[in-house]
C-alpha cells in the first residue's frame, strides 16, 4: 500500500433532493433531503467519496451546521495521510464533539480511498465476504387504509419484510397494524418503529394489543434517554426491542447492552460517525450476544452502498433497513449497490464501488479546500 499518500484537496458539495412524496414519522415530516457529498482527493490521483445524511431531529444537524462543520474538519485533514483512518477520525473527534453525520461523510470517503489503494471492495477490506442481503421497505405514517394499501404494494413487489412507522396515537397505531396484517396476510414480517413517539404506559398497551399481529420487533418505542423503561419494556417480553436513536456510538451500545435495555442494536452511519464506529458497535453487540440491524436515513445509494458493505462483512448484522433511496425523486449515483426488489447486490470494484454522477455534482453548490 502507498505510504506517502497525502490529502491534497477536499470538495464539499451541497445538494437538495426532493422526495417522491412527503414522508411522515413521529419526529416530523420530511419533504426533501438536504444532502452533502464529500470528495477527498490525494497526491496519487486516487479520491474517495462520502455522503452526509443528516436529519436535524436525530443527529441535531442542519444543512447550515453541516457546511460549517465540514469546512472546519476538512481544514484539519488537509495534508494528512488518508490511510491513517483512526488518526484522522481522532483528529476530528478532538476538535468537534458531535456532528456525527458530517464525520460519517469524511469517514466514508477515507475508507473509499483505502479500498482503492488496497485494490479491494470495502466488504473485503473490512475482512468479510459477499453474503445474501435483503432489505425491508418502510411505510411512513398515514391513515390506516393508505398504509395497508402500501403494504400490499410492497408485498406484491417482492418484499418479505415491511417496516411500519408509528408513534402518533395509541388507537390509530393499533388500527394501522391490524389493517396492514389483514391486508398482507400472516407470512410477511412486520417491523414497527415508533421513533420515540410513545411513553412507557402507551408502549406497553400498544405492544400488548399488537401482539396478535406477530411483530418481528419494535424499534425505539421510548425517548432516547429512557433507558430504565426500555429495560422494563424489554423484560415484559411482548415484542423484541430495538434501540435506534438511543445508540449513536460504541459507548451507547455498551451502556444499552450492559443494562439489558434492548434485544437489537440499530447502526446508522449518520449516527455512528461512519464505518469505523459502526464496526465497533457490532463488535460490542457480538460480545453481548445481541444481533444488529443496519438502518438509514433518506439517502442516496452512495451512503447505502457503504452500509451494505458493512452488513456483508459482519454476519451479526441480521436485519437491513436500507431503503432510503426508494423515496428519492432522482438517483445521482453511478454504479454502487443494486436493489432488485428486496435483494441487494454489491459491486466488486475497489472501495465503495459507487460515485456521485459528475454532471449532478457540477450543478451543486460547492466549497473547495486545497
Amino acid at each position: 500500500m502507498e505510504q506517502n499518500i497525502k490529502i491534497t484537496k477536499i470538495s464539499i458539495f451541497k445538494a437538495l433532493i426532493p422526495l417522491k412524496e412527503p414522508f411522515k414519522i413521529a419526529l416530523g415530516v420530511i419533504k426533501e433531503v438536504e444532502s452533502f457529498f464529500i470528495k477527498i482527493e490525494t497526491s496519487t490521483g486516487i479520491y474517495g467519496m462520502g455522503e452526509v445524511a443528516h436529519y436535524h431531529a436525530v443527529t441535531g444537524e442542519t444543512q447550515g451546521t453541516c457546511e460549517a462543520a465540514a469546512i472546519d474538519l476538512g481544514k484539519l485533514l488537509m495534508g494528512n495521510n488518508p490511510l491513517d483512518i483512526s488518526g484522522n477520525l481522532n483528529c476530528m473527534n478532538r476538535y468537534l464533539r458531535f456532528n456525527s453525520a458530517v464525520k460519517a461523510g469524511f469517514d466514508m470517503a477515507l475508507y473509499d480511498i483505502a479500498g482503492k489503494v488496497a485494490g479491494l471492495p470495502l466488504y473485503a477490506l473490512l475482512g468479510g465476504d459477499k453474503r445474501v442481503l435483503k432489505t425491508d421497505q418502510t411505510i411512513g405514517i398515514d391513515t390506516p387504509e393508505i398504509m395497508a394499501n402500501k403494504a400490499l404494494i410492497f408485498k406484491n413487489d417482492g418484499f418479505t419484510a415491511i417496516k411500519v412507522k408509528l408513534g402518533e396515537s395509541l388507537e390509530t397505531d393499533v388500527t394501522r397494524i391490524q389493517k396492514i396484517r389483514e391486508r398482507i396476510g400472516p407470512d410477511i414480517k412486520i417491523r414497527v418503529d415508533a421513533n420515540q413517539g410513545w411513553d412507557y404506559p402507551t408502549a406497553t398497551v400498544a405492544l400488548k394489543r399488537m401482539e396478535p399481529y406477530n411483530l418481528e420487533y419494535c424499534e425505539q418505542p421510548l425517548p432516547v434517554w429512557d433507558y430504565e423503561n426500555m429495560r422494563r419494556l424489554r423484560e415484559i417480553g411482548i415484542t423484541p426491542i430495538a434501540a435506534d436513536e438511543s445508540v449513536f456510538d460504541d459507548k451507547d451500545a455498551f451502556k444499552l447492552a450492559a443494562n439489558g435495555c434492548c434485544d437489537i442494536l440499530n447502526i446508522k452511519l449518520s449516527k455512528s460517525g461512519g464505518i469505523n464506529t459502526a464496526v465497533k458497535i457490532d463488535n460490542i453487540a457480538v460480545s453481548a450476544g445481541l444481533p444488529c440491524m443496519l438502518g438509514c436515513m433518506n439517502e442516496t445509494r452512495l451512503g447505502l452502498t457503504a452500509a451494505a458493505h458493512i452488513a456483508s462483512a459482519h454476519p451479526n448484522i441480521k436485519y437491513l433497513d436500507l431503503d432510503g433511496h426508494f423515496s428519492l425523486s432522482i438517483d445521482p449515483v453511478d454504479n454502487g449497490m443494486i436493489c432488485q426488489e428486496e435483494n441487494i447486490t454489491l459491486p466488486d470494484t475497489p472501495g465503495l464501488g459507487a460515485d456521485i454522477n459528475r454532471e449532478f455534482l457540477e450543478k451543486c453548490e460547492g466549497v473547495v479546500l486545497d
